[in-house]
């Protein structure tokens, strides 16, 4: 409760900016040297409450504008993640905006270098990191199966789920390639309201046991495939769970996924489902293939 109540104070701050900037006909959306000064006045009263630098920011993606707020905030390495890999590939600013636009993936493109969480946090321990375990934008609706890239990093680094919503909800882009749409959309409206929610952290206390590894692909990354969480503990909010989820890991892997899901569920106010990258990839095909016979 009291992170939703620091939440709900950086979000309103955030559209009273937008509203001022509005004067001016920038969008409300853009977050300029003000969100510093949010970051900061809430840091003095919350600090061990809010993502600090050698954190995890384990967030959702519904929108670019999620990667410009998390960045004016918390200033972070952005990663991303594939359901096939635990690695993730570090990306910049401009390419987790864009990032928003593009084709869900399973697997990380070739000839890319791959990292784990503890190693990134180990070489970067004065920044906090991004991970979109999801791997791909959503509408805000729900919460996609995780991809395992959350259980590399180290078992005393604090996790932070983040939920970050809008108001009006025109500016998410879960269909990929709506760039003139989501700019029409964002310049229509004087204010767009974040709303922003921070859980308590989570650590990774799976146990040190892994499970049984595959073998590598002839692109030189791993193949762990999509964990797909398995409900078999007890939970406080509403799912809707595959029975094949929790494949490739331990139990206690599991868990830990579970409850960063169901974090990011209870502060969203959503469901947790059980469809990932590929359930997505198989709608935007057939949609897409709709569109352009209409």
């Amino acid at each position: 409760m009291a992170a939703d109540r620091v939440a709900w104070k950086e979000s309103v701050l955030v559209a009273h900016t937008g509203r001022t900037r509005a004067i001016l006909d920038i969008p409300a959306a853009v977050l300029l040297s003000s969100a510093k000064v949010v970051n900061r006045s809430l840091a003095r009263h919350h600090q061990a409450r809010l993502p600090q630098p050698g954190t995890i920011i384990a967030s959702s993606l519904t929108s670019p504008i999620d990667a410009l707020y998390l960045a004016a905030i918390f200033d972070p390495i952005f990663t991303a993640s594939y359901p096939s890999t635990r690695l993730v590939h570090r990306i910049s600013l401009f390419e987790a905006l864009l990032r928003a636009f593009a084709e869900p993936r399973l697997e990380p493109p070739p000839n890319i270098n791959l990292y784990n969480l503890e190693s990134l946090i180990r070489k970067h321990p004065h920044r906090a990191v991004v991970v979109f375990p999801e791997c791909t934008t959503t509408n805000g609706r729900g919460i996609l199966s995780f991809s395992p890239s959350l259980l590399t990093s180290p078992p005393r680094t604090k996790i932070f789920p983040i939920s970050l919503r809008y108001t009006p909800g025109d500016i998410t882009t879960p269909v990929p390639g709506t760039y003139l749409t989501f700019l029409w959309n964002l310049l229509s409206q004087p204010t767009h309201c974040i709303r922003v929610r921070i859980a308590e952290s989570v650590h990774n206390n799976a146990t040190a046991v892994p499970a049984a590894p595959r073998p590598a692909s002839s692109d030189g990354y791993n193949s762990n495939f999509m964990d797909t969480l398995q409900d078999d503990v007890s939970s406080s909010s509403e799912t809707l769970l595959g029975s094949d989820e929790g494949d490739g890991l331990t139990p206690a892997e599991s868990r830990v996924l579970v409850k960063i899901s169901e974090a990011l569920a209870r502060l969203g106010r959503v469901k947790r489902v059980g469809l990932g990258v590929k359930e997505k990839s198989d709608f935007v095909r057939v949609w897409s293939r709709q569109k352009r016979r209409g």
